[in-house]
């Protein structure tokens, strides 16, 4: 068994456009979506247009729940120009998400933790950036979930995290679409996958066994700048271009 793992693409189409080719040729059996598929300042109605003609199973993200709970006068900037942006189809296909999905007895699929999609699992935010939180805040993050493989996403940093006292297997794909940003909400994190690319990762199953594997995909991430750019968001696409810190509002 074979399974693509994409998160966070924030309506960057070009990304997924070039991540939809890599997956292709990976052939995987099923992609499944952890959620966060369309808020930012670059093409948010024509990304999902492309990803509900997918059909994948797609975790609702915290800024999924946003664009269809809270009023747009209460949005960050980038979820604000999002649901102006999308079509009334495309916000029908929100409502659709589910909060997390269990895919099979083995692989239980959320956004950020099992029963919170605003928080970090695979990321450490009151402390020092860039380290893992330890086997036991772990274990209490995922609230009893005993699947053998959990994947999540919301960080936009791929982690792959082996549990040595129960045995599971946490995964984080990394972001397709937005590799660096800084928010002040529930807390202020900065997150940075260090390069511009494109992620998401594949699972398989052989022997009984699974291994998993980082994909790292160049795409033409000066003209996913130059959009975010065009609508004055200088952070963002300081963001898309280096990989580096810009902040996601």
């Amino acid at each position: 068994m074979k399974i693509a793992v994409v998160s966070d693409i924030h309506g960057n189409l070009l990304a997924l456009e070039a991540v939809l080719k890599d997956i292709k040729q990976e052939a995987p059996d099923v992609v499944v979506n952890l959620g966060d598929c369309v808020s930012g300042p670059l093409w948010p109605e024509e990304t999902a247009a492309l990803l509900r003609e997918t059909n994948w199973p797609t975790v609702r993200g915290n800024h999924d729940r946003f664009l269809i709970e809270d009023p747009i006068d209460k949005m960050s900037w980038s979820d604000a120009f999002t649901a102006r942006s999308l079509s009334p189809e495309s916000h029908e296909w929100l409502k659709t998400m589910q909060t997390d999905i269990r895919l099979t007895d083995e692989i239980f699929l959320c956004h950020g933790t099992p029963d919170n999609d605003d928080r970090y699992l695979t990321e450490k935010v009151d402390g020092p950036k860039g380290h893992l939180p330890d086997e036991e805040t772990l274990i209490a993050e995922l609230k009893g979930e005993k699947a053998a493989i959990v994947c999540c996403g919301h960080t936009h940093i791929p982690r792959v995290v082996k549990l040595n006292s129960t045995g599971q297997t946490i995964l984080n794909p990394g972001s397709v679409g937005f590799p660096s940003y800084d928010e002040n909400h529930p807390l202020r994190n900065e997150m940075a996958a260090g390069s511009p690319h494109a992620r998401y990762a594949i699972m398989t199953k052989a022997d009984g066994n699974w291994t998993f594997e980082d994909k790292i995909i160049e795409y033409d991430w000066n003209a996913a700048s130059c959009e975010a750019e065009k609508h004055d968001r200088t952070m963002w696409a300081t963001g898309l271009k280096l990989g580096f810190f810009g902040p996601l509002s």
